[in-house]
């Protein structure tokens, strides 16, 4: 570890404060898998309350520290904790239809973060809307249709339209990590760094 000036940092170039942060948020994403989940449809793929800390993570977070968090929270469920809702482990779900979505979650936050710093120190609610709902549905959703077509006997149109149930919740979600978000920046200016 080294001093830059009064703040410690590793040799990856993470502070103490970044790590905090980064488990902060996987602990938030494990802690959404709690309410449990509902299985829409025929395809398997469960409704949580997860995405929302996924979206969160790169909103408030950035690229960096916001893909780390859901990266850390993904290790952990590929040991074999049950974090994922409905007490899953990450191999389970990598097993599952939910696989593809269980990857989008990676690009998806590293999405939201690059474009979330481009919009700051401002942070206009209708381009985080935007930003949000590219990365928490548009990224999320395509990861997750071609894991539909992967893992399942699904054609093409039956795994997008598998999708649109998941539709309102996750435009829910978006709104509410966008409001928080632009909340966060407004308390915390500087967060992610530009």
């Amino acid at each position: 570890m080294t001093e830059v000036g009064s703040t410690r940092v590793s040799r990856l170039g993470i502070s103490a404060r970044d790590m905090a942060q980064i488990a902060v948020f996987a602990a938030l994403i494990a802690a959404l898998g709690l309410p449990g989940a509902i299985t829409v449809g025929f395809s398997g793929v469960p409704i949580t309350l997860q995405t929302l800390g996924v979206i969160l993570a790169g909103a408030v977070l950035g690229a960096r520290k916001g893909t780390a968090a859901v990266a850390v929270f993904l290790a952990l469920t590929l040991i074999g904790l049950p974090l994922l809702s409905g007490g899953r482990t990450g191999l389970t779900a990598l097993a599952g239809p939910s696989a593809g979505y269980l990857i989008g979650w990676l690009p998806a936050t590293l999405v939201i973060g690059l474009l979330t710093a481009r919009i700051l120190p401002k942070y206009p609610i209708a381009l985080g809307l935007l930003i949000n709902a590219l990365g928490g549905i548009v990224i999320i959703y395509l990861f997750g249709t071609i894991g539909l077509l992967l893992r399942t006997d699904l054609g093409v149109g039956a795994a997008i339209t598998t999708n649109f149930a998941f539709i309102p919740g996750d435009a829910l979600k978006v709104v509410v990590a966008t409001v928080v978000a632009k909340s966060v920046h407004r308390a915390y200016p500087g967060l992610i760094r530009t």
